[in-house]
């Protein structure tokens, strides 16, 4: 049975809302939770990028919910000290953290002021880091000379299982690449369905594990205001990846997304302020596949989304 979870968006709210909304989706019926890793926001108008790390110790300490997070290992964070982070939490918590690694976004990332590679390099970047996590994780001493490097780092303390590692991937190339390593796949909604190329490709290369689905959705109790909720806040994220993998900061994305309109943003953004239309539209993705299907209300109306869709819609996607 597919479980329908909470996403939380760190780009749009600060990290003490946040953590209430969680609180909320939890009382509201939610059965799980997952979370961006953002260092900047896609534009000035959603206005924050609090630490996920630190907010996912208060998130996991303070409700029951399964957490994930989307994160980039390799330039932002040192693999090693992603892999302490995730292995303490992992120790708190037992069984309720996964992390889905990614390839990472220049808006994150170029803050350390090292060079921007291209995608393939990124790409054995990310192997190589996984090798040093699961290596971490397993108790060794871990040396290693590549794209990058560590020097004799060992984690003290370990977590009885060791973190879920899934693989964060947009395009059915990229699934098929991460089935070679990845304990699952996290992918998001994208135009013509295109997430169950995504996931097929994953399935079709041997990927094992559960299969999440970030769903981008806006509703209102109108169109109208749904509509407008997505264009303020979502336009920006929609951006194609090799415009949005490489744009280093939040005014390039707002210069490069102007022109976008509904037409444009639709594909990408399931708008409908029809509560029994968004269950099916959920639904739907279940039916093809996704364990997890994780509910991002891409409006600024948190709470208001949260207390419809906890009366009228999980119950609907549970029966």
């Amino acid at each position: 049975m597919t479980a329908y979870g909470y996403h939380a968006s760190h780009e749009q709210f600060a990290p003490a809302e946040l953590l209430t909304l969680l609180r909320a989706a939890q009382d509201a019926g939610f059965a799980t939770g997952m979370c961006s890793d953002h260092f900047a926001p896609w534009s000035a108008r959603q206005g924050h990028s609090g630490h996920a790390w630190v907010w996912l110790g208060a998130a996991l300490a303070t409700t029951q919910l399964p957490m994930g997070v989307v994160t980039a290992p390799g330039q932002r964070y040192h693999p090693a000290v992603l892999a302490q982070a995730a292995a303490t939490l992992a120790q708190l918590f037992p069984g309720r953290l996964w992390l889905a690694l990614g390839t990472g976004q220049a808006l994150n990332e170029h803050i350390t002021g090292e060079r921007w590679p291209a995608k393939e390099v990124r790409a054995r970047r990310l192997a190589e880091c996984v090798e040093v996590m699961r290596a971490l994780f397993a108790g060794e001493t871990v040396s290693h000379e590549g794209l990058v490097r560590v020097d004799r780092a060992r984690l003290w303390s370990l977590p009885a299982l060791p973190p879920v590692l899934l693989a964060a991937a947009v395009t059915p190339a990229t699934a098929a690449w991460a089935a070679g390593w990845a304990d699952g796949l996290v992918t998001i909604n994208q135009p013509d369905e295109g997430q169950r190329r995504t996931l097929a490709a994953y399935r079709e290369a041997g990927g094992r594990g559960p299969a999440v689905l970030q769903a981008h959705l806006s509703w209102a109790p109108s169109r109208e205001a749904a509509l407008h909720a997505a264009l303020d806040q979502w336009r920006e994220a929609v951006l194609g990846s090799d415009v949005g993998w490489e744009l280093p900061l939040p005014e390039h994305f707002e210069q490069a997304a102007r022109l976008i309109d509904a037409h444009q943003l639709e594909p990408f953004v399931h708008v409908s302020d029809d509560l029994g239309a968004q269950a099916a539209w959920l639904a739907r993705q279940g039916e093809a596949g996704f364990d997890e299907v994780m509910l991002h209300q891409v409006g600024t109306d948190q709470l208001r989304f949260i207390e419809a869709f906890g009366a009228d819609v999980l119950p609907e996607l549970n029966a």
